[in-house]
């Protein structure tokens, strides 16, 4: 077994397989990455169920004010910024496509969907990679900051790699059938285990394969 299978067969152990996923409105999916960024799940989820209720729908809120929107949103920080890229990317999508859709994106390959998506406003690799993950099935593999803090001390990846390159690397890596697992238990890992701050190397199950524990130990 190659680390990267012994650490997914690992981090399965420990936490399990997730749920599937469940494929959302991807123009919906679209709000939340971008809700998301700069605060936490909690925020993010309360901010978007605010939204909703508000607004019965994307059309809705790209038609809406902006500063209705941004007032909707603001539990989740940051929600000028916010309002207005959710703004211009409902708007960027209607007026090159002629509606509020983003099926059409199944039928482009995967780097053809991710660049389409890094050209909406607020859309960077993760989000994009998010999107055509959970609600397209593509073979993308999310990088936020919990999983490149863990591949990265684990040394899955070189421990120069930026956020950006991660994603590529990663991709070509990880099983494909292990992706959505693997992103979501390094995840859990990362924010129960391999802190940021202080890592609990004493409750982790990688130590004897850890680049990080190893340095850690040689001091």
């Amino acid at each position: 077994m190659s680390k990267l299978d012994v650490v997914i067969d690992r981090l399965e152990h420990r936490y399990g397989v997730p749920e599937s996923k469940k494929r959302n409105d991807p123009l919906f999916s679209l709000i939340q990455v971008i809700l998301s960024q700069n605060t936490n799940d909690k925020n993010r989820d309360r901010a978007f169920k605010k939204l909703k209720k508000r607004f019965k729908s994307p059309e809705a809120i790209m038609k809406s004010d902006r500063e209705t929107i941004a007032e909707t949103i603001s539990v989740a920080g940051l929600h000028n910024t916010k309002a207005e890229r959710i703004q211009k990317a409902l708007k960027k999508i209607y007026e090159e496509k002629g509606e509020l859709n983003l099926d059409f994106l199944n039928q482009l390959s995967l780097e053809e969907s991710k660049n389409w998506l890094m050209n909406l406003p607020g859309i960077g690799p993760k989000s994009a990679a998010v999107i055509l993950n959970f609600d397209f099935n593509k073979n993308t593999f999310p990088v936020d900051t919990h999983v490149h803090r863990v591949t990265k001390r684990l040394g899955l990846i070189p421990e120069n790699t930026n956020r950006t390159k991660a994603h590529h690397i990663l991709e070509k890596k990880v099983p494909p059938e292990k992706m959505y697992e693997f992103h979501i238990n390094l995840i859990k890992h990362g924010r129960k285990v391999c802190k940021a701050r202080k890592p609990r190397c004493e409750k982790c199950s990688l130590t004897d394969i850890c680049r990080y524990k190893k340095r850690q130990n040689n001091q």
